[in-house]
């Protein structure tokens, strides 16, 4: 079984890199000609503003090519289908999500779309879809394991509501992380190769199919997304992303372990929540950071975008490795 989950894999990963380098290669002059380049904060780092007009959507392309390669996948084998459907579900619906944002930051022509509480409002009924198909297709339980021990910790109704914080909190610290050249990338990347492994360890085919259309995607469409960008992949990619791993970790059997694993993605979460709570109780007078979220901060601190991929990459690579002896 394992020897037919490596061919898949390898030819699901090699499919899904091709082909998002190939729309890319297309997909790219369009977004140029329709000047949907990105618009870049004031209050963000200064030498950003070299960036603006990249063009931003970019997250289409891998996008499309993961969906493509999943679904010729399904057709040669629909084993699993229901929790690869309900993965596809929770990643393409936050995908749409930031679709919409990215549209209307165009149209406003400022790098602000949709107000903070329409989108995680839309993001909340994602994830509440999400757990209402789990429940019905039969998957779900409301037992929730912990890392690290061999317990479930039934919480009823509970379950629910820890659950849809932990999807949307993904989601949006993965959307947060999305900052610099690469950086969001790399950091799942790395997270989808754990999830990979995982799959191979426990024998999972659907997790195996998903992570490798996840790895080949990001790997193409770093080609294009490595410093110095020449596209973004804008909030349609980072959320779908966000929603992606996030619905791993649940198709794993292991929400939680996703905070470990995908550290990096909690601390840049983490960074803008301190900033912005210390520089309100303290009357707008002090910054915890130069700025935030984190990434910013090292910028300022003269790291460039080489060595922040790097850090952050190499740091996730060991928040994995950690996450191994939590399975």
């Amino acid at each position: 079984m394992k020897t037919g989950m490596l061919i898949e894999f390898l030819a699901v990963t090699a499919c899904s890199f091709g082909l998002t380098v190939l729309l890319s290669h297309f997909v790219i002059p369009i977004l140029k000609s329709k000047k949907m380049g990105q618009k870049i904060l004031e209050i963000g780092p200064r030498w950003h503003k070299s960036k603006e007009g990249t063009p931003t959507m970019g997250g289409i392309c891998f996008i499309a090519a993961i969906l493509l390669c999943v679904g010729v996948a399904l057709i040669v084998d629909a084993s699993e289908i229901k929790r690869i459907l309900l993965v596809m579900i929770l990643a393409l619906s936050n995908g749409l999500i930031g679709l919409v944002d990215d549209r209307a930051k165009l149209m406003k022509k400022q790098n602000e779309g949709l107000l903070a509480w329409q989108k995680y409002l839309l993001q909340l009924l994602a994830a509440g879809l999400f757990l209402l198909l789990q429940s019905l297709f039969g998957l779900a339980t409301t037992a929730l394991a912990l890392p690290y021990t061999d317990l479930e910790l039934e919480l009823g109704i509970g379950y629910y509501v820890i659950a849809l914080l932990l999807i949307t909190g993904v989601v949006n610290s993965v959307n947060l992380t999305d900052g610099i050249d690469g950086l969001a990338s790399t950091v799942s990347l790395v997270v989808a190769g754990f999830f990979a492994v995982a799959a191979f360890a426990f024998g999972a085919r659907e997790i195996s199919l998903l992570s490798a259309a996840l790895v080949g995607g990001l790997i193409g469409f770093l080609v294009y997304n490595f410093h110095p960008a020449r596209v973004f992949m804008g909030d349609t990619g980072s959320l779908f992303l966000g929603g992606f791993l996030s619905g791993l970790a649940f198709a794993l059997g292991e929400p939680l372990l996703i905070l470990v694993c995908g550290l990096m993605f909690v601390v840049e979460a983490a960074s803008v929540i301190l900033q912005v709570s210390v520089f309100k109780l303290s009357g707008r007078k002090k910054r915890l950071f130069k700025m935030a979220p984190i990434h910013h901060h090292f910028e300022q601190c003269g790291w460039n975008e080489y060595k922040i991929v790097a850090v952050f990459g190499a740091v996730t690579l060991a928040c994995c490795v950690l996450a191994w002896f939590g399975i």
